[in-house]
């Protein structure tokens, strides 16, 4: 498989959550957050194959919030692949597989739902950007999303936020957006509300 990885096996009637580290981040880094939204859940750390300055990401960036969208579509594909044969390899349910992003780990994951029909069954995204623009979106009605956003983020404006939400709505997914005035920061206060999100929908 291609990508460097844990698998932590749970309850495989729960849903296998996908944690997607930030920039600079590992595939170690949301186990804390897997375990505070679901702590019955199998959980998967994956790390991304990119790295800029020495700092791992999921997809190279042609400059500061400028996404290579040739990259990103490349990396996204490659991640999907990735999870079809971590199913096979560790026998959990392709189809119940949520994801948990944050930063440039909430774009990859943006990216997946963007671009393929039944990517996930549902997602959280912490601090995201809008993957792609002007591209046809799969249907999203049966893929509820929570955003966690921040009023004074300066790498997601609010205007980013809105603009994501709006988009995912228009193709049917039920999105549910929380705002913090952290900056881009991960509060406690968000994971709370996605936790509280996840329950609902879970």
């Amino acid at each position: 498989m291609n990508h460097q990885h844990i698998f932590k096996q749970g309850n495989p009637e729960r849903p296998l959550l996908l944690l997607l580290h930030g920039t600079g981040g590992t595939e170690h880094d949301l186990f804390f957050l897997g375990e505070a939204i679901d702590p019955e859940a199998s959980l998967l750390g994956v790390r991304g194959n990119v790295t800029e300055s020495g700092m791992n990401r999921y997809f190279r960036r042609l400059a500061e919030g400028v996404f290579d969208e040739n990259d990103l579509e490349y990396r996204t594909k490659e991640l999907i692949a990735f999870l079809d044969d971590a199913s096979t390899e560790y026998g959990f349910d392709r189809n119940n597989i949520v994801a948990i992003g944050y930063s440039n780990g909430a774009n990859i994951a943006g990216s997946m739902i963007y671009s393929f029909k039944d990517a996930v069954k549902g997602a959280i995204l912490h601090h995201p950007m809008v993957p792609f623009r002007n591209r046809q979106l799969p249907d999203l009605h049966s893929l509820p999303v929570f955003i966690g956003a921040g009023t004074n983020d300066p790498l997601c404006a609010p205007e980013e936020s809105m603009e994501l939400k709006a988009t995912l709505e228009g193709a049917g997914s039920e999105v549910a957006i929380y705002w913090g005035n952290a900056g881009h920061s991960l509060t406690n206060e968000e994971v709370v509300a996605a936790k509280a999100w996840y329950n609902k929908h879970f």
